[in-house]
């Protein structure tokens, strides 16, 4: 049969394999690291054809990036503020913020274990030359471990030795190399197969960092907020397999949030 060559050119075109979508791009907190491999392999099984890129950073460095131009589609932070400041800059869709988790902070140490029951008394028990924490400009919870010292009046001297990490992952890199004798790091990091066992550590109760609330917010940005895989990548965080996978690794199911 001979066919016209616009019949034949539509032909081939509908023979050829339709091209695949661009992988969802999601900027995500660092303490985040150690939950993100099940939380992909989670979603991928349930979604094979949609594949994510996973960046890594500080909250706010993530939050700069993203105002800067940055192509993520999705991201994941460590507060509430801000993905609201996304919003509120017009560089991420408000009717898709979200809070999907509460993170807990910890102080942990690889140096024999811990003086009394509970944090002030883990500080006092022994004197430390150095303690690991994030950024506080940059890292939320970083802001919580500065909250934490401040309110418990510690470092009550100049003997010790404050050790910045720019996340809090790199935070506990600092303990974990013996870099820092002790360091306040997620809980998420000390429950990870790579640290579970390892060390003493105290959680931190939240009335200790007035004022910081590990709320995890995840937020669509204008690139993401057209992409129906984006979407789906959202909604998946909401629902029981995402929630018990966090649960896992030590986050708490966040109160209902204040829209943005």
């Amino acid at each position: 049969m001979i066919r016209s060559g616009a019949a034949f050119l539509l032909a081939a075109l509908l023979a050829a394999p339709l091209p695949a979508a661009a992988p969802v791009a999601v900027a995500a907190a660092a303490n985040l690291a150690p939950v993100l491999g099940p939380l992909e392999a989670a979603f991928r099984a349930a979604r094979p054809a949609v594949q994510l890129t996973l960046t890594v950073g500080a909250s706010g460095s993530l939050h700069a990036q993203i105002r800067q131009g940055a192509p993520f589609d999705v991201l994941l932070a460590a507060d509430v503020d801000y993905p609201r400041a996304l919003v509120a800059a017009g560089d991420a869709d408000p009717a898709t913020f979200r809070v999907f988790a509460r993170g807990r902070l910890v102080f942990w140490t690889l140096r024999g274990p811990l003086a009394g029951d509970d944090l002030r008394a883990a500080l006092s028990g022994r004197p430390w030359a150095t303690l690991a924490l994030a950024q506080p400009r940059t890292a939320p919870y970083g802001r919580a471990a500065e909250a934490v010292l401040r309110e418990l009046g510690f470092p009550p001297d100049a003997g010790t030795r404050l050790v910045l990490g720019e996340t809090v992952a790199q935070a506990a890199q600092f303990v974990e190399s013996g870099a820092a004798e002790a360091g306040f790091v997620a809980l998420a990091a000390v429950l990870s197969p790579r640290l579970a066992g390892r060390g003493h550590w105290r959680e931190v109760p939240a009335d200790l960092h007035p004022g910081v609330v590990l709320d995890h917010a995840a937020v669509l940005t204008r690139r993401g907020v057209a992409r129906g895989e984006a979407r789906a990548f959202l909604d998946f965080l909401d629902g029981p397999e995402a929630r018990s996978i966090l649960h896992r690794f030590g986050y708490a199911t966040p109160a209902a949030p204040a829209a943005p």
